[in-house]
């Protein structure tokens, strides 16, 4: 049961991140930019076609896979989701700066990946939103 709850924890705080992260660039909720301050950043940062696009899609996936994620509903769909997305902030905005984080760098990037990789991998536990048989 241990096992189960740790799944549990870790897919919740990590999911539920990603749910809060998602509704920053998408409705501008917790503190956020909404669609058009994401795009502006995007822009800031080299990406001048389709920035607002773009926002809106790092928003989709973050939420989308973040619900995903927490759930323990197609878990591995949500991990995917948060890794591309991962993947995107390391080539578009952290890479640049080397790994470790306090100097902007991907280290923080580079976790999150590993563990949306490893829940995937060893499945969602039993604790999950939806009746597991």
């Amino acid at each position: 049961m241990a096992v189960n709850i740790g799944l549990l924890l870790i897919r919740l705080v990590v999911g539920l991140t990603f749910v809060g992260h998602g509704a920053q660039k998408l409705f501008g909720w917790f503190g956020g930019t909404g669609i058009s301050g994401t795009g502006s950043f995007l822009e800031a940062v080299g990406i001048k076609e389709g920035a607002k696009v773009w926002a809106i899609l790092a928003g989709l996936f973050e939420l989308i896979g973040g619900l995903l994620f927490a759930a323990g509903v197609l878990s591995w769909l949500g991990a995917i989701m948060i890794v591309i997305v991962m993947i995107d902030a390391i080539f578009t905005v952290h890479g640049k700066n080397g790994y470790w984080a306090n100097n902007g760098g991907f280290e923080y990037n580079f976790v999150l990946i590993a563990v949306a990789v490893g829940v995937a991998l060893i499945g969602p536990g039993d604790l999950v939103l939806l009746y597991k048989p």
